[in-house]
């Protein structure tokens, strides 16, 4: 049986082709559930907390998928540093979920980014989460705890039960104290980025915003480096948010990908940014 991130990777690859794959971000949801529009945050909002977008309609949870139409050529780049919560025994016989080599190399090509922890990733790596925590280059967002999915039928992901969604969260942001994360954001992103009415009404009273993307990467399980560097350049305009992946076992090749990626955009013009600052442009905040 094919296996999630296979599943995965295979989907966004046929949506780099024009093939429908919502969850992959082509459509900023789950089917049928259509990217939420973009509201501004509300101006009460205390100017030292990172940004996040108010409520949608009924107080849904708000989704951001770029900075759609931004005057200026701005680009995050972020990294899901996936480990579900099952896999603890393929880690102890030695399988590598985390990627020492691509945050060196952000650090040293000085790349701000956003990484989208899972808990049980923290939970494995506790010093790392708290290195990349402690970094003002980087903020650490919420990929949930378990990395199970918030919706069925989501590239075989295991599901979380809608009573749980909420403290699967919570769970996360807790793995990150525990792990002695400073840099965290109130930002969450979907596991296999599927979710819909439900799940966004779960997780209104956690006070999030949920973050998809308009650029794939299709650096899981790619082995070609050049590949996944043409496919993030061909697709970035500016306000894009690129998702990649922080693991070597199931992304090999995005070290390499970004060592060619960053020059190249930057040589177009573009500049790097978190997460938080697109947010914030959006959601009618200066940047910084």
């Amino acid at each position: 049986m094919m296996t999630y991130v296979r599943r995965f990777a295979l989907v966004c690859a046929l949506g780099a082709l024009g093939v429908g794959a919502t969850a992959c971000g082509g459509g900023g949801g789950s089917a049928g559930h259509p990217a939420r529009k973009v509201v501004s945050a509300p101006a009460s909002a205390a100017p030292s907390r990172p940004p996040t977008l108010a409520p949608g309609p009924a107080g849904l949870t708000p989704v951001f998928k770029s900075a759609a139409h931004s005057p200026v050529r701005t680009v995050a780049l972020t990294f899901d540093a996936d480990m579900t919560a099952d896999e603890g025994p393929r880690a102890a016989a030695g399988e590598h979920f985390d990627n020492p080599a691509l945050i060196a190399t952000l650090r040293r090509l000085k790349v701000p980014a956003t990484v989208f922890m899972t808990g049980r990733w923290a939970d494995e790596y506790p010093a790392e989460a708290r290195s990349i925590g402690a970094d003002p280059l980087f903020e650490v967002a919420n990929h949930s705890y378990s990395h199970y999915a918030f919706t069925g039928d989501c590239y075989g992901l295991p599901t979380v039960p809608p009573a749980r969604m909420r403290s699967d969260v919570e769970r996360a942001f807790t793995a990150f104290r525990k792990a002695g994360v400073k840099r965290t954001v109130p930002y969450f992103r979907f596991p296999g980025g599927c979710y819909d009415q439900r799940a966004l009404r779960a997780l209104t009273p956690a006070g999030v915003t949920a973050v998809q993307w308009d650029v794939v990467s299709g650096d899981a399980f790619a082995t070609d480096s050049d590949a996944v560097a043409q496919q993030v350049l061909d697709g970035v305009r500016p306000g894009s948010v690129v998702v990649m992946h922080c693991t070597r076992s199931a992304a090999p090749a995005t070290e390499r990908a970004v060592r060619a990626v960053v020059p190249k955009l930057r040589e177009r013009g573009y500049r790097f940014v978190r997460v938080s600052e697109l947010i914030g442009t959006a959601a009618g905040r200066p940047s910084r």
